[in-house]
């Protein structure tokens, strides 16, 4: 388990609990709201907001709450509260860096909450820009295998401006640089159809191995950072063996 990959990172999480589910819905219609208010409330018009609603269709999110979401981004709404997109950093066991991305109405509140999980869960949280220098941010676009050949989708991400396209039985991922992603994107999305997901992410330059007792610390540190309601997104610079993932995973 390579921490480059935020779809492949909470692979190892437990069965969603009813709780838990209700966290999740709470994240993408926050992630929503802050796309909508940031750019405009149509999707066809808003890259970040069409990938949040394909991101909250993808896990079930019912349409009532995407459009009340919307809503509540717009001016005169009593209904949704300001949002502050903040990074932050630090490390975790076996000095793994973690970039943690979440959407705050109380800075100093997540701030300290998240400072209190690190320190509990073997690890420290750093100063902005602590750990970032380790990683990359680029746009990722998912699509699903059957919608082309390997072949036909490098041709199709090399036409579009992309960078890179790893391909496998399940997925095609696609890579491009930050100021290019919106183009790649349409261009893919015109000839594949809606990807599955697009987004920017954080990808590390080198990894992290990380094994047994420290491994399992690392997957709990995560699993905590995930649970606090503000975190959107953890990514690390680790490389967990796939044995050490699925027996952690039953635990």
């Amino acid at each position: 388990m390579a921490g480059h990959s935020h779809a492949k990172n909470v692979m190892h999480q437990k069965a969603k609990s009813e709780a838990k589910r209700s966290k999740i819905f709470g994240k993408l219609a926050r992630e929503i709201m802050v796309a909508a208010k940031t750019g405009m409330p149509d999707p066809a018009h808003n890259p970040r907001l069409r990938a949040a609603i394909a991101e909250a269709r993808k896990n079930n999110l019912p349409r009532e709450r995407i459009d009340r979401a919307i809503k509540a981004s717009q001016p005169g709404s009593t209904e949704g509260a300001n949002y502050d997109e903040v990074r932050y950093e630090g490390y975790g066991p076996g000095g793994v860096a973690l970039i943690v991305e979440a959407l705050t109405d109380n800075r100093n509140r997540t701030a300290a909450e998240l400072r209190t999980i690190f320190s509990k869960q073997g690890g420290s949280m750093g100063e902005s820009g602590s750990v970032a220098f380790m990683f990359t941010r680029v746009g990722e676009i998912a699509f699903p295998a059957k919608v082309a050949t390997a072949d036909a989708m490098l041709e199709a991400v090399i036409e579009a401006g992309g960078e890179n396209v790893e391909s496998d039985d399940i997925a095609h991922t696609v890579t491009c640089p930050v100021e290019d992603f919106g183009s790649v994107r349409d261009a893919l999305e015109a000839k594949f159809g809606e990807p599955e997901s697009a987004k920017l992410v954080w990808t590390p330059n080198t990894l992290t191995p990380i094994v047994g007792e420290a491994a399992q610390t690392l997957l709990k540190l995560i699993d905590a950072l995930e649970d606090n309601d503000d975190v959107q997104t953890v990514t690390g610079n680790f490389d967990i063996p796939e044995e050490d993932l699925q027996k952690f995973a039953a635990v």
